[in-house]
């Protein structure tokens, strides 16, 4: 949860922003930091730095907005539904769960004691639908592989 706060911060957006509003300060931002407007190179390698934060941040919060995740509900509820879990990893309150069709998510502010009760579940796949996969804020961070 702290990275969400932090970029939320850095771009100076609220918990309610929307996608339309993030661009628009997505935008403001990197014109005034763009590398190219600077001469000197310690202030073009700072605003590098700073449009590469700016970048990271932006894309991290159109992945969890609720206009992204309403768009890709019918994908997502396939996956939980359909797929088993492939593995899982726990990392300061992230969890990250893969899945057997190629798609992984990760759920933020997953309290370590919900960890635990998914290793010691007898089925963590029930255990994560009944108690992660509805109650934390999650973003996809591995695309399915389409069909050819």
């Amino acid at each position: 949860m702290k990275r969400i706060v932090d970029y939320r911060k850095l771009l100076n957006v609220d918990k309610e922003a929307e996608l339309k509003e993030l661009k628009s300060v997505y935008r403001t931002l990197m014109k005034d930091c763009h590398p190219d407007k600077f001469r000197q190179e310690q202030e073009k390698l700072d605003a590098e730095a700073r449009s590469k934060e700016i970048i990271e941040a932006y894309h991290f919060l159109v992945s969890i907005a609720p206009e992204t995740r309403e768009q890709n509900i019918e994908t997502y509820t396939q996956t939980i539904t359909l797929s088993n879990i492939q593995d899982f990893e726990y990392k300061q309150q992230v969890l990250n769960i893969q899945f057997y069709d190629g798609s992984a998510y990760e759920y933020f502010d997953v309290p370590k004691a919900i960890y635990v009760k998914l290793v010691n579940a007898d089925s963590p796949g029930r255990f994560a639908r009944r108690h992660i996969f509805s109650e934390y804020p999650y973003r996809n961070v591995a695309k399915v592989a389409e069909p050819a």
